[in-house]
């Protein structure tokens, strides 16, 4: 696994790739503009040729995307729905514009409607985004959740159901996220454990399709259903957890990025890094 952080992009989306330099990252992941935000203005091309000159400066495994945090593809009919539709294809045209392979996104709220709604809704709204971005290579890596409130993806098969509902599966990968699978209710704390969830996702999509992992320890209980991240070690999922995990072979060459709690000098972030590396097993 290559190991690394999301990164800030304060002062330009170039400088998330200088910051993640300067602490050793392997991969980085990225907001694409201002995560609270809706809407954006395009890059210049001053910006995209400076992200440019970074990337093949420092020379990262991997540069991939995180969506913003308004999105709902799973919303009823209504503006914020709209809005979500319309920030998708914005953010697939900023990720194109810096080449980025993929986009982190979780499936949305469905807000009461049920989750059987809230899927086709989730469905419909990223068909429509796939049909206005037919010409982009970026994929949507649909991220496994907490399931708190109303979230879908606490289940692996919500995310098989939208694999299968979408009219252009290619555009569609996989995001899974420890804190999350744990909060969710999946005992991934022991290798059989891990197991069962990786050929859970194995049938029902295809390991190919899995795309990254969010290395995050969970501040809150097995099952809790809420999403509150933790350092590495120092949650209630422990140290072993994550050792079967980094060391899992068919993960060798996945992005392995930190989500976890940091300061503004990133120290929590350097020091994750080591404890991940450390728990790898040198003889694999």
């Amino acid at each position: 696994m290559k190991f690394g952080a999301h990164t800030s992009i304060a002062g330009g989306v170039f400088n998330a790739l200088k910051r993640g330099a300067s602490i050793g990252c392997e991969v980085i992941q990225l907001f694409v503009k201002n995560n609270m935000q809706w809407f954006s203005r395009r890059y210049s091309r001053a910006e995209i040729n400076k992200y440019f000159e970074n990337s093949k400066k420092y020379k990262f495994f991997s540069i991939f995307g995180h969506t913003g945090y308004l999105i709902n593809i799973a919303a009823p009919d209504c503006d914020t729905r709209e809005k979500s539709i319309r920030s998708l294809q914005l953010e697939i045209e900023l990720a194109d514009s810096i080449s980025l392979p993929f986009l982190v996104l979780h499936p949305g709220a469905h807000l009461g409607q049920g989750e059987e709604k809230g899927i086709q809704q989730a469905v419909n709204a990223l068909n429509v985004v796939f049909k206005s971005t037919k010409n982009s290579r970026v994929k949507i890596a649909i991220e496994c959740t907490a399931g708190q409130g109303t979230c879908l993806g606490y289940k692996l098969e919500h995310i098989a159901e939208i694999f299968f509902g979408v009219d252009d599966a290619k555009r569609l990968a996989v995001c899974l996220d420890t804190a999350h699978l744990f909060q969710a209710g999946y005992d991934i704390t022991a290798p059989q454990g891990w197991e069962n969830v990786i050929k859970k996702l194995d049938d029902h999509v295809g390991i190919n399709n899995l795309l990254a992992i969010h290395l995050n320890d969970s501040k809150t209980p097995f099952g809790s259903r809420v999403d509150r991240h933790s350092g590495i070690g120092k949650g209630k999922m422990g140290l072993k957890t994550f050792k079967h995990i980094v060391n899992d072979p068919r993960l060798n060459e996945l992005p392995g990025c930190l989500e976890t709690p940091k300061s503004p000098d990133l120290q929590e972030d350097i020091e994750n890094l080591k404890i991940l590396r450390s728990l790898v097993d040198k003889r694999t």
